[in-house]
């Protein structure tokens, strides 16, 4: 292995791809009050998720904050000591202070081992949007592609990397100030579903609102089907709030309109479902443009 390959928690990846790829994971945190919520596990016993969105339903209010500085200097040393080096991709920075406090503690790391490549990229990205990022990263490295090819193309492709998702609970894009409380009450009555994506800076942004769940559902493929690069060869990620046959259906209709045949489907984690809710289902692909 030619370099080691950081991300964190955001990019929703589960324990098990972490250890397929050698992936180092830094855990974002969440919590429930005082008590800390885990932020990624395995998906043999996806119990430990399911109560976090039970919890939601119930809903119960789940706090998130970023890696901190600390914790990365604490990181990046220990490798940077044992001779690697590294490529640190990270959350947004549009929604998260992880990039910022990464690329400071990189910068301090350099000064100590200033004969270590030590990269951080921020993917503007997050959950499996991220994990995909990291997908792009890990398939370069296994191709032999140095520490520095490797950031170079992370860096001009970034912004490929697409985002399509919806939301079934409208509560929680009002928390967040996606909607406002009166467009929730009334997005809810009469089933309006929003459509969002993330931009170019790495925020999340509503597009466009559809009457219905399967409507929403089919307009994400919609919008895959207007950007993505050879639809059909590509993998594709998707993610999802505790709504597994969603997901499924989601996976049903790109099979079906575009012939792919790759996926890999993981829960949205709390880091991210705090904030998106039950129900949630996004998904992700190269593109042209975002």
């Amino acid at each position: 292995m030619s370099f080691t390959i950081i991300t964190d928690t955001g990019s929703d990846l589960s324990t098990e791809y972490a250890k397929k790829h050698s992936i180092v994971m830094a855990e974002l945190k969440a919590f429930s009050g005082e008590d800390p919520i885990p932020t990624w596990g395995s998906l043999e016993d996806p119990s430990w998720i399911k109560d976090v969105y039970a919890r939601l339903r119930r809903k119960e209010h789940i706090t998130t904050s970023c890696v901190n500085l600390e914790e990365f200097e604490t990181m990046f040393e220990k490798l940077a000591a044992e001779g690697s080096d590294f490529i640190c991709i990270s959350i947004s920075s549009g929604i998260s202070a992880t990039y910022g406090f990464a690329a400071d503690a990189a910068a301090h790391v350099r000064e100590k081992y200033p004969e270590r490549k030590i990269y951080v990229v921020d993917s503007l990205s997050a959950s499996l949007g991220q994990g995909l990022f990291v997908d792009f990263a890990v398939k370069l490295r296994a191709e032999g592609k140095s520490v520095s090819e490797t950031y170079l193309w992370l860096d001009e492709n970034r912004r490929n990397v697409c985002h399509w998702f919806t939301a079934d609970d409208l509560f929680f894009l009002q928390r967040g100030g996606r909607v406002s409380i009166a467009a929730a009450i009334a997005g809810t009555m009469l089933g309006i579903k929003p459509v969002l994506h993330v931009d170019n800076d790495g925020k999340l942004i509503p597009m466009e609102k559809v009457r219905g769940r399967k409507a929403a559902l089919k307009a994400l493929v919609d919008h895959m089907e207007q950007t993505a690069v050879n639809p059909g060869k590509q993998k594709v990620f998707i993610s999802h709030g505790d709504s597994l046959e969603d997901c499924k259906y989601v996976e049903k209709l790109i099979r079906e309109r575009f012939g792919t045949k790759e996926f890999v489907v993981d829960y949205i984690k709390p880091m991210i479902g705090a904030h998106s809710g039950p129900g949630c289902i996004a998904l992700f692909f190269y593109g042209n443009e975002r």
